[in-house]
């Protein structure tokens, strides 16, 4: 769906009793009017969204034309971003380099890297940049209001008034530089940021069809470009060419703002009018794009990829798809109609082109590219299959077009239209922590095409709209689809096959461009070359003086944490934890199932059950009515494994799956009937539906490990320091991916998963978050739940309903462990994690990576061991350990931390005071016992290209 997750921790919702303010943000915000002039800004519209909880206020700067939207409402987590239309014509990646150089010190802030050193000088919930097709935006939020303004001043000043030294311009894009910076002899190489973060990104197969599939439907201006920069291409750009484009479109005139949360309006206004755009005067930048001309004829192509390793069928590695160019992304409307309709032809077991595509299994998974993409000045809609045979291409195609035929002859069932606007209601009910940011996506497009941000949030007036377009004309929908697909001649068929010599060419590409950069050299060029690189390491290796940074202090942390209430009781002889939450009419329902006596060989297919168990059918319902029945009355419902550490033995650890789901208040009933059935008369018989889900499994598995390939290396380094890591490695690492499930051997699996589930799979414990209000009803609920599943239950055991039910290995030891996992991929993956301490410990507050890896300078180990740090630096780590421990929590997941790993806030609050104690001698004191050679237990991991010194050393085990 378009619709973004609406979030936000304390929306609230329509009970007075959750007002903490006599004057909300939203109230204040309405007091403005239309015309009211505003530290250099006028007001042009004033207006409330109540489905949001928010009032927007739209203004423009008078002098530069700066646009602004700012959104009141009343949550803590206020958000700043801006964002500039960044439109390149070629494949140099010059917004992207721009993005990373503007990040490397300004005129106010000189230091290398401030937004690096402002993560431990402040408390934000989130700072970043990220460079789309068209636009480069720079958010940040946080609910401290002194660290706004700071973090304000930061990002102002440095997109408005960026150092761009040439020196950042080589560290960040790209450089000629010997591969021994400290010897001239050694060889030159490229190197770069940018350049190696690009030559990762085109590595993976999914992120270069996407690439290629947009090109090539968009040729004709900047979507026809690698706005992120083509590996080869990007050592054409020029440091002039770089400074150039800033000074083209990072201007006030090329800007819009946007800022959110329940700070005052007038003092973003006045800070942002002082400190920039005063310095400013308008100019009309050229860099609006133009609409895409229409072909008069659809058009196909092939591009070529590396083939992969992963792959479940090493014989099915072709993709294809078909894209078609749609509508105008301004014109609201038919952007929601039509991001609506591409959820009806696509999304679950129901949807036409599942039916037609998936369940034949003529390929693994729908192609990586596939529904409706409002991203571009003009949305797409793309269509087809990856993992599949080269000799079935021209059966896809056909069957395309058949379903397009079929859809426009039968439309849609009204229950399934019901079904995806119910999805809608959902969203926007749902709050999770990041609302600002969301907020700043999802308008980000249309904004940028000058398209109006106020009419993207009316959603409730787009849903009403379309019922009554629905109402009218009962062909809406199969009207729409014959004109955007079967009558459009603005259609790509794209196709991408593996080329078992695809890496060889590229590397032989790479030694060409640089043979032929070399080639153009002089002795004296090359001499110069040599001085810049030793220059380079010079700066990089100097301690910085970042104190012309603002910074908050110690002082400024609150000193206790924030008490959640909850109220423990029982439910059909289950311990049930209630948290009471301004939900705004939503439930959310937890509960926990022990998988303490499933045999441990059968413990690395229990994330394949996982993924299937709600997606089988079960009662009287098949797997496309189930799969109705949960949109119909869900947010939705989902079974994951569990696993936690016990918070004072690191060798005791609860295992288990957690069952999850949400409604609407109405839907109560309906999604406690569902979890019954699930539990009560689950289907198993299904082959053919099980053999489709375990492929698209094995298929999401290989595709996420170059996107994932940090996390992957993570579980396994620390595989072999606790049981919990082992089993976090068996559930969730590269154990899952190499699993290889072939049916044969999943199916009887599946059925004793199943039995056990059904039978033995105890509820250990269950959790409510709702509204006060709801809660009686919600018990009354659970409690019939819960008798109707009990029944099928061996006795059971007594659970101290505050405990979590702990079990470990016996013969757990732990041991040194080092794993290389050679990968297609140019880049490497690498973790190295180390044992330490369980959380309630005295030493855990005093972890010395936080000051290791956030410290103003880093020299490792012997580093930590040696004190030679300042007080301000363990200050400054405490700031960005605080940040993550304090960063905000939505009503959905209150009492959550607790629930799963028997935290409570009384243990919490300790350990926010060990925090608070730790001094420079407890550092050393840790590092020394934990860090010293010999005294530490320490896995490794590595993902990566073949590795000839690893493969020789007799230390690594290669898989």
């Amino acid at each position: 769906m378009i619709l973004f997750s609406l979030a936000n921790a304390s929306v609230l919702g329509q009970n007075p009793s959750w007002r903490f303010r006599s004057t909300s943000a939203t109230e204040r915000a309405l007091q403005y009017q239309a015309g009211q002039k505003i530290h250099g800004f006028t007001v042009k519209e004033v207006f409330t969204v109540p489905d949001l909880f928010l009032t927007a206020v739209k203004l423009t700067h008078d002098n530069t034309g700066a646009q602004y939207l700012h959104a009141a409402r009343d949550d803590k987590n206020n958000l700043f971003s801006v964002q500039f239309r960044t439109t390149p014509m070629d494949d140099t990646g010059v917004p992207h380099i721009l993005e990373h150089t503007v990040l490397c010190g300004s005129q106010k802030y000189p230091c290398r890297d401030p937004f690096f050193k402002m993560l431990n000088r402040s408390l934000s919930t989130f700072m970043n940049a990220f460079t789309a097709s068209d636009y480069t935006m720079y958010p940040f939020s946080t609910q401290n209001g002194k660290d706004f303004q700071n973090l304000l001043s930061v990002y102002l000043d440095a997109v408005f008034f960026p150092c761009l030294r040439e020196l950042d311009f080589w560290q960040e894009g790209w450089r000629l530089e010997n591969e021994n910076p400290t010897d001239p002899a050694s060889p030159l190489a490229f190197k770069g940021v940018v350049f190696n973060e690009m030559k990762g990104a085109f590595s993976d197969n999914e992120r270069v069809y996407a690439q290629h599939l947009q090109n090539k439907l968009f040729p004709d201006h900047t979507y026809g470009v690698v706005s992120g920069g083509e590996p080869l291409a990007i050592p054409d750009l020029t440091w002039e060419q770089l400074k150039h484009f800033h000074a083209t479109h990072y201007h006030p005139s090329n800007a819009r703002f946007f800022t959110y949360g329940d700070l005052p309006l007038e003092q973003h206004l006045e800070q942002i009018q002082e400190e920039a755009l005063s310095r400013f005067e308008r100019t009309e930048p050229d860099t609006a794009v133009p609409s895409q001309p229409i072909w008069d004829q659809p058009r196909e192509d092939h591009v070529t990829c590396s083939p992969d390793a992963m792959s479940p069928d090493p014989a099915k590695q072709n993709t294809l798809c078909m894209s078609f160019l749609l509508g105008d992304i301004t014109d609201t409307f038919e952007s929601f109609t039509l991001s609506l309709l591409s959820s009806l032809m696509i999304s679950g077991p129901n949807s036409p082109f599942y039916k037609a595509l998936i369940e034949p299994k003529i390929g693994s998974d729908f192609s990586s590219v596939v529904g409706y993409d409002g991203s571009t000045k003009e949305a797409s809609f793309s269509i087809g299959l990856q993992g599949m045979a080269e000799e079935d291409i021209p059966k896809v195609k056909q069957i395309i077009v058949q379903t397009i035929d079929e859809i426009i002859a039968n439309g849609f069932e009204e229950e399934r239209i019901e079904a995806q606007l119910h999805k809608i209601e959902i969203q926007m009910k749902h709050q999770s922590t990041s609302f600002g940011l969301s907020l700043a996506s999802y308008i980000a497009s249309c904004w940028n095409h000058d398209g109006d941000p106020v009419q993207l949030l009316k959603i409730s007036d787009s849903v009403t709209q379309f019922r009554q377009a629905l109402k009218d004309n009962p062909r809406f929908l199969q009207e729409k689809v014959l004109h955007y697909f079967k009558n459009n001649t603005h259609r790509l068929t794209l196709s991408m096959s593996p080329d078992e010599a695809y890496l060889e060419k590229q590397t032989k590409s790479e030694k060409e461009k640089l043979q032929k950069k070399i080639k153009a050299l002089s002795e004296s060029d090359k001499k110069e070359i040599y001085e810049k690189g030793l220059e380079l390491l010079s700066v990089q290796s100097q301690t910085q003086d970042a104190s012309c940074l603002p910074a908050l202090k110690v002082s400024d942390i609150e000193p206790t944490i924030s008490v959640t209430p909850v109220v423990m009781d029982t439910a059909g002889g289950v311990p049930v934890q209630y948290c009471e939450q301004p939900t705004n009419g939503m439930v959310y329902f937890r509960a926990v199932c022990s998988l303490n006596t499933l045999p441990e060989d059968l413990k690395p297919y229990v994330p394949l059950f996982c993924s299937v168990i709600t997606r089988m059918g079960c009662g009287r319902l098949d797997y496309r009515q189930q799969a109705q029945q949960m949109e119909l009355k869900t947010g939705g419902m989902s079974v994951s494994t569990s696993v936690h550490p016990d918070h004072s033995n690191m060798d005791m650890y609860e295992q288990g799956v957690l069952l999850s789901s949400s409604c609407l208040e109405r839907n109560l009933p309906d999604m406690f009937h569902l979890w019954s059935e699930i539990f009560n008369s689950p289907h198993f018989d299904d082959e053919e539906r099980l053999r489709v889900l375990v492929m698209m499994s094995a298929q999401e598995l290989a595709n996420g490990i170059s996107y994932s390939g940090h996390m992957y290396a993570m579980t396994r380094a620390a595989r072999s320091l606790t049981p919990t890591g082992e089993l976090n490695e068996t559930f969730g690492g590269m154990e899952q991916v190499r699993g290889g499930w072939a049916m044969e051997i999943f199916r009887p699996v599946y059925i004793f998963c199943l039995r056990y589930m059904t039978t033995c799979g105890y509820l250990d414990r269950c959790a409510v978050n709702t509204t006060p209000q709801k809660v009686a009803d919600a018990a009354g609920q659970l409690d019939h739940f819960i008798s109707g599943v009990a029944s099928n239950k061996k006795d059971r055991r007594p659970v101290r309903p505050d405990i979590a039910e702990t079990s470990g290995p016996a013969h757990f030891k732990p041991c040194q462990m080092k794993t290389f996992f050679p990968m297609p991929f140019p880049v490497n993956f690498v973790s190295h994690c180390i044992r330490t301490v369980p959380f309630t410990h005295e030493d855990y507050a005093r972890d010395p990576n936080s000051v290791q890896t956030l410290a103003a300078f880093r020299k490792g180990v012997d580093w930590a061991r040696s004190g030679a740090f300042t007080q301000q630096d363990i200050d400054e780590a405490k700031l960005s350990v605080f940040s993550a421990v304090d960063s905000p929590v939505a009503p959905s997941d209150k009492g959550m931390g607790r629930f799963l790993t028997g935290i409570t806030d009384e243990l919490k609050q300790a350990h926010r005071e060990r925090l608070f104690a730790v001094t420079s001698k407890n550092i050393v004191d840790v590092a020394g016992r934990y860090l010293g050679i010999g005294q530490r237990t320490c896995g490794v991991a590595v993902l990566g290209p073949e590795n000839d010194t690893i493969r020789k050393d007799p230390s690594w085990v290669v898989k």
